[in-house]
């Protein structure tokens, strides 16, 4: 059996590290926002060559504080991709504000750039970017349009750890970076965890503010704020596991390449494109038969997942929230879409299994 993700074999790399650290976390006895989440702070701000990065408990959380700390009005509406995964929009309407529905590009699957301009109106007030399946947005005209119109730019970076565009990393071009490190992430905690990346001084201070009680100093509170902090054994893990991102990401992006060079034309594959250098947390591809071609694929003892099989405008929870249930391209994203085992887990011969059996798949 070929797994779409195994954990377990992710991880044991780092199993004895793992343990020692564990232990000093033991030892020392200091539990919730101490030295292991500031070096990790310093450390994942490092890697972006930018100042400011604090920790939060995941990566909603991470969406979430990033719109409070920008103090915009209930009612205010914010723009996203119509393909995204729920949290980002729960995050929109959680800060009290309204998503607005942006059909994505059919040949990259990120927001398109294009389509945002009919989408802004006089109470639009950010755009908030969702870097998919590892591959950045096309962030230049993206840029531009916010400077033209003043939005804030907020990047869910829940999936792009390490991706590029032309070159800059991805969370360093908007306001804020938003990271989930959720266990199945190129870079992965144990748990739940998250950070935020800020431009600013101030709002550096202000998400740290947020994500422990609205406090600066301790049973004093200023503002309103939550309890999100990112756990320190986490922090400690994700230490570890930091100084492997690249190589992490090296080896899953020479697996989709595997892919992308031996899969036959019967799929509609990820794109390249030299100004973006895709991390491939997800590795997908397009079948009008997807859900068949899924059990073909169990069959043949290789797991899969689709990401994602329902669409945002399709959800309930979602119904009394959004303008206009009609987004054709993201609905097809939706019923075709199907992610094949990419992971620091897989060999390359687990991929050349893989591509094997799907090139014997007919429709």
């Amino acid at each position: 059996m070929i797994p779409y993700e195994s954990l377990k074999i992710l991880n044991r790399p780092f199993e004895e590290k793992f343990k020692a650290r564990f232990a000093g976390f033991l030892e020392k006895g200091w539990y919730v926002l101490g030295e292991e989440v500031s070096l990790f702070e310093e450390e994942f701000a490092a890697y972006h060559d930018e100042k400011y990065v604090a920790g939060v408990a995941n990566g909603l959380d991470a969406l979430i504080l990033s719109l409070r700390c920008c103090n915009f009005k209930k009612g205010d509406e914010v723009i996203v991709p119509s393909n995204t995964y729920i949290a980002t929009i729960l995050a929109i309407i959680q800060a009290g504000l309204i998503p607005v529905l942006v059909e994505p590009d059919s040949r990259t699957y990120n927001i398109d750039p294009a389509a945002i301009p009919a989408a802004i109106t006089d109470r639009t007030v950010a755009i908030m970017v969702v870097h998919l399946y590892g591959q950045c947005c096309e962030m230049d005209p993206i840029m531009e349009l916010a400077a033209q119109h003043q939005l804030k730019v907020i990047e869910d970076c829940a999936q792009a750890h390490g991706a590029k565009y032309k070159g800059k990393l991805a969370g360093t071009f908007g306001d804020f970076g938003a990271f989930s490190f959720y266990p199945t992430k190129n870079l992965g905690a144990l748990g739940d965890a998250g950070a935020v990346l800020c431009k600013t001084e101030a709002d550096y201070l202000k998400i740290k503010q947020l994500r422990n009680y609205g406090s600066e100093k301790k049973y004093h509170n200023g503002i309103i704020g939550y309890n999100s902090r990112l756990d320190e054994l986490q922090a400690s893990f994700l230490r570890i596991k930091l100084p492997y991102l690249d190589e992490i990401n090296t080896h899953k992006r020479k697996l989709a390449q595997l892919y992308t060079e031996n899969l036959n034309d019967s799929f509609i594959k990820p794109k390249s494109d030299p100004d973006f250098y895709n991390v491939f947390h997800i590795y997908n591809i397009l079948h009008p038969e997807r859900d068949r071609l899924k059990q073909y694929l169990l069959e043949n003892n290789i797991g899969t997942e689709v990401h994602y099989p329902v669409a945002p405008q399709d959800q309930p929870a979602l119904k009394d929230y959004l303008r206009s249930f009609d987004y054709p391209v993201s609905a097809k994203i939706h019923q075709q879409t199907l992610s094949l085992p990419c992971s620091f887990a897989h060999t390359e011969a687990d991929v050349l299994g893989v591509i094997r059996i799907l090139n014997k798949f007919h429709s």
